[in-house]
């Protein structure tokens, strides 16, 4: 029965697309991030009815936070001129998108963040021996998995692991899992970005190489990166935000697109009509994936917003001794300076398509997923609104 609910869980169900969308908000809920009213000061874009607003959403069974900032929807051309200093030929040819709005967050994740989803391992695992909130047939759907405890945590704390600082060396899947918690406990719709929905929210209306200008010079105002930040990652929003107000959208780590990435750039997404999420180039391999903004230890260049990196499964891995590698955690730098951020679309997404944020979309991810489970060495649980009491009355009864 477990090898048959392991092998469902990663090759889906059918059949979710017709189930409702989780965080879908009812009447009786109020939808965080809406305001009736413009607020006297702050960012705010306005809607039917009211206004998008900023928002603190706290991570339930526990006192950590973190904000989202709204961006305005609009057009814009994805991708960067071929005159652009700097530019590579994965950067074009520029498309025009249209973005529906949507909530970004302020910061990238901090370890204060991705702990609280880490820590789920050792719970999962009791509860799946204690019979507590059992996975089956019926609930797969609401079931995510949980990255095993790091192989070498030294390496990938070398550099600190404070709550401020960015969670790094998680992989794509790893964290889309984190997102899909998130949603659960909050009945709030969290993802990560497209590629098009992260460089419109850098660029913040600028058609320049950096959302300041061109001149790289400048840089030092708003990124940490090879000529600042020699002893790694550092804490989120130190440096000036962009016109939108998010922070580090240039530098400290490269943030997780759900992008494949490829070399032709966007020469197979020229097609008329492209929003935000219909411009997805979804993976059918493992790697390489698409990163943006650059990290701490790359050149000004690369921290351009129309700047591409893409992952490389076995050179990030290389040092993890397991087999198949960990779905979960890269060993190898430059995986140190990978991380993330999240968004919120305004409308919540049909099932369907949510899933192809939250879960494994790739049969080589699938299968390395499955064997890890069948084998014991990764956590599965159920995540709603319920899991965060749940936890509570385990920690009361160990």
């Amino acid at each position: 029965m477990y090898r048959s609910v392991i092998g469902t869980l990663v090759l889906f169900l059918v059949a979710v697309g017709s189930l409702p969308a989780l965080a879908e908000q009812t009447s009786q809920t109020p939808v965080p991030g809406i305001s009736a009213q413009k607020p006297e000061t702050g960012p705010s874009v306005e809607i039917q009815g009211g206004y998008m607003v900023p928002y603190v959403h706290r991570i339930p069974g526990s006192d950590v936070h973190f904000e989202m900032i709204p961006i305005p929807g609009g057009h814009f051309l994805l991708g960067s001129p071929e005159d652009e200093q700097g530019r590579e030929e994965n950067e074009g040819p520029q498309v025009k998108v249209t973005i529906d709005p949507f909530w970004m967050g302020k910061t990238e994740v901090t370890w204060a963040e991705y702990d609280e989803f880490m820590n789920l391992y050792e719970v999962f695992k009791d509860f799946e021996a204690r019979g507590i909130r059992p996975v089956g047939q019926d609930n797969l759907v609401d079931a995510i998995t949980t990255p095993t405890p790091l192989y070498d945590p030294e390496h990938t704390y070398e550099y600190g692991k404070s709550p401020e600082k960015p969670a790094v060396t998680m992989t794509q899947y790893a964290a889309k899992q984190y997102t899909k918690w998130l949603s659960g406990i909050t009945e709030a719709q969290y993802r990560l970005p497209t590629e098009a929905e992260w460089e419109y929210a850098c660029r913040a209306g600028s058609a320049t190489a950096y959302f300041f200008g061109d001149d790289a010079g400048e840089l030092e105002d708003y990124a940490w990166f090879f000529d600042n930040a020699d002893d790694g990652p550092q804490a989120v929003g130190t440096k000036k935000p962009n016109p939108y107000g998010l922070y580090d959208m240039h530098g400290n780590v490269a943030e997780w697109t759900v992008d494949a990435f490829t070399v032709d750039g966007y020469s197979q997404q020229t097609q008329q009509g492209l929003t935000g999420v219909s411009s997805a180039k979804w993976p059918n391999k493992p790697f390489p994936c698409t990163l943006r903004g650059g990290c701490w230890e790359f050149d000004a260049a690369q921290l351009r917003c129309a700047a591409r990196l893409g992952s490389d499964d076995p050179e990030w891995k290389e040092y993890d001794p397991n087999y198949p590698k960990s779905p979960w955690w890269f060993t190898t730098d430059p995986a140190r300076g990978v991380g993330f951020r999240m968004v919120r679309s305004l409308r919540p997404l049909d099932r369907e398509t949510i899933n192809k944020f939250w879960e494994a979309v790739t049969e080589g991810e699938k299968s390395d997923i499955e064997s890890r489970l069948t084998e014991g060495r990764g956590g599965l649980g159920l995540v709603d609104k319920n899991l965060p009491e749940a936890i509570q009355q385990w920690k009361a009864a160990q």
